[in-house]
Parts: structure tokens; sequence; C-alpha cells
């Protein structure tokens, strides 16, 4: 394995439609890039659907699965105008259900991964971007990464394609609720400190570290790595006790039409 440099990484046949991601292949180990730098990498419906598309059509062959953005940020969250598009189709809120249940179908998505699924992260990292990130097995980020839950200030709820009850499994209550609450940015070395990321790397050793990281997995017999995959989620999500991320579109959607109505 090379040092997985995108720029030397074979790129996939573009898919018919897709315009918002960039796929590349080495052997086992797939890339997916979100591919709208102009947008921050905002993450949309196309952009989910681009997601899902990738993820369910993936070959079984792929051990290592690197989830990236292009240009200056990994993902500045949500699209926020879409939302209001959404409304101004139908007041009831059922587009941002839609929304909520597909976010949701992608985080699962890669949880639930096969192939161990890695985040390679830099530049802000915000709200829903966050969501992909901890929905990935490992995550590493360069050292001048930024992160942010900025849903309060913005009127909307943490509850993002079950944002909250991985952020809570993997950093803890009390931390989590004075990040929610507070909105505040923080760096990647606290990142790190909350497990958020489990690795913190200058920007121009990002791939090296990817490729630490891949390298002794794509050597693990399959099966085992499939069987130990399930059993670390499993027991994650045991300790989870109730999942209420289930509500998530739900609650988003009653805030944000709630909201709306408001303003008329």
């Amino acid at each position: 394995m090379t040092a997985l440099s995108l720029q030397a990484l074979q790129a996939l046949p573009a898919v018919p439609g897709q315009q918002t991601l960039r796929t590349y292949r080495e052997g086992p180990v797939l890339t997916i890039e979100l591919n709208t730098p102009e947008h921050g990498n905002t993450v949309t419906d196309a952009l989910l659907d681009d997601l899902l598309a990738v993820l369910q059509d993936q070959d079984p062959d792929v051990r290592v699965l690197v989830l990236t953005g292009s240009g200056d940020d990994f993902c500045l969250g949500g699209d926020r105008g879409e939302f209001t598009r959404h409304l101004a189709d139908d007041p009831t809120g059922s587009g941002i259900r839609t929304s909520g249940a597909r976010a949701r179908r992608v985080c699962d998505a890669l949880t639930g991964n096969p192939a161990v699924t890695i985040a390679r992260v830099h530049g802000k990292v915000i709200g829903a971007g966050m969501a992909l990130a901890l929905a990935c097995d490992l995550r590493v980020g360069a050292e001048d990464a930024t992160f942010r839950l900025p849903e309060l200030a913005l009127g909307l709820p943490t509850a993002w394609g079950g944002l909250l009850p991985r952020l809570i499994n993997e950093v803890g209550a009390a931390r989590v609720r004075e990040l929610v609450l507070t909105g505040r940015a923080f760096t990647a070395a606290e990142a790190q400190s909350l497990s958020i990321l489990q690795k913190v790397v200058p920007a121009h050793e990002l791939d090296a570290a990817v490729a630490a990281w891949a390298r002794p997995v794509v050597r693990r017999p399959p099966a085992a790595l499939r069987v130990t995959k399930t059993l670390l989620n499993s027991l994650s999500a045991a300790s989870r006790l109730a999942d209420v991320s289930l509500l998530d579109a739900e609650l988003m959607a009653a805030v944000v039409t709630e909201a709306h109505h408001a303003r008329e």
C-alpha cells in the first residue's frame, strides 16, 4: 500500500448523475471524498443520496473505507437553505422528516459498514459533518481542524443522523452537554482528548496516518474482521440503552416547522 495520497489513487468512473462526491480505489481501500468545496461540502439531500448509493453498491472486497472532504474544510454541516426550501414546498415539515430519515440511513450505513471506516478530517468540522465523522470507526484530524455544534444557536435540536447518542457514547454526557449548550468551537487537540478523534497529526501527514491504520486492517481475515466490527457495534449500542435518535427526523421537523409558523 502507498501513502494513500488522493493524487496517487485511481479515480473510479463517475456515477451518472452524481455530482457531490469523488471516489478513489487502491486495492481493498476505497476513498470517498465529499466534493462540493465551493459550499464547504455542506450536507444536502443530493450528497446523502450519493453517499448512500456508493455505500449500498460497495464492492465486498473493500476492507477499508476512508471518508474525507475536498477543499479547505471537511464539512460545514447541513444546508440550512435546503430546510427553507423544504418548508416552502410543504409547511408541515414532511420534506425535513424525509431528509432526516435519509441522514439516519447514511450514518447507519457507515457505522454498520463491513469495512473498517476511517474519517480523515481537516479544516472546519461542523454539525452534520461531525455526525458523519463520528459514524466512522476511526477518526484522524489535522492539527488545525476545528469542531463545533451550532444547532442550538440556529434554533435547531441536536438531532441529525444519530449524532447525539453517538457523541454521548464516545465522549460522555457531561462534556457533551457543555459542547451542545454553548456551541463553542474546539480544537483538534481537545477533540482528541474527548475521543472525537483518536489521532491528531500535521495536515501534511493525514494520508500517512490513514495508511498506517489501513495497512494492518487489510491483512486481517475478512470473517474475523466482520464479526469483530459487529461485536463492537453491538456492545456500543447496548451501552446506549434506549436510542432516541430514531426520533431525530420527527424532532427536527417539529422544531423547524414551529419556528417557521411563529415567524409567519
